[in-house]
């Protein structure tokens, strides 16, 4: 006897394939750099460059700041949810009778159950990796901002090159970053399959839809645009 029916493998594929799309398109493809994302990365260099120019550096040290700051919250939110799923695995029997309550006619046996809690925390483990190497990767960019050339040296071909390499760690940092958020958006879809397929299916269309409106069609995008 199988553990999962063909229409819950259907659905998990559909899951983890639309997962990969999703980042081979934002990350690797002509579309995708022209989402949110992309763009952001290109402020980036921007930042560094317009940082190069400027004698007093105490403004652009807190705003590092505080993006670690908030890489920091993700990492401790991924290993707090980390311990949510570890927890559903500890309360099988007394969930699945409370699932079995619900209006939507729940019905998975223990091993079912278990195999998709074990799914959600190795999602939020992943996430947990990302956030924290963004961090790490952010701790490594204060530290060339701290080492960054001195105003009177910014044109120098040195100063130039040292800019372009602080600004390409700034982007994977920001790309790992938003690689965990993206779990977190998944995860969100992933529950889905808790109620069943079909709902795992729809719900993570659902996120696919609502993450690209983000990069491609929301008002942050479209502020960007007209900067």
């Amino acid at each position: 006897m199988y553990l999962f029916s063909i229409q819950d493998l259907i659905a998990i594929a559909f899951f983890a394939g639309a997962w990969l799309a999703y980042a081979l398109a934002i990350e690797r493809t002509p579309y995708g750099r022209r989402g949110l994302n992309s763009r952001m990365d290109r402020y980036r260099e921007t930042w560094m460059r317009q940082m190069l120019a400027r004698d007093m550096r105490m403004v652009d040290m807190q705003i590092m700041g505080a993006l670690q700051n908030g890489t920091a919250f993700f990492a401790s939110t991924s290993l707090i949810a980390i311990g949510g799923a570890l927890t559903l695995l500890r309360s099988t029997d007394e969930l699945l009778s409370v699932v079995a309550t619900l209006p939507f006619g729940i019905q998975m046996t223990r091993g079912q159950w278990e195999a998709k809690a074990m799914g959600i925390a190795i999602i939020f483990v992943y996430a947990f990796f990302k956030f924290a190497w963004s961090y790490r990767l952010f701790n490594y960019v204060a530290i060339m901002l701290g080492a960054m050339p001195f105003a009177t040296e910014k044109d120098s071909a040195e100063a130039q090159t040292y800019v372009v390499r602080t600004a390409r760690l700034f982007e994977s940092a920001g790309r790992h970053f938003n690689r965990g958020q993206r779990a977190f958006f998944f995860a969100l879809g992933y529950l889905g399959w808790f109620i069943g397929p079909y709902v795992l299916i729809a719900s993570t269309a659902a996120v696919v839809a609502v993450m690209l409106w983000r990069q491609f069609a929301s008002d942050a995008r479209r502020a960007i645009d007209h900067v």
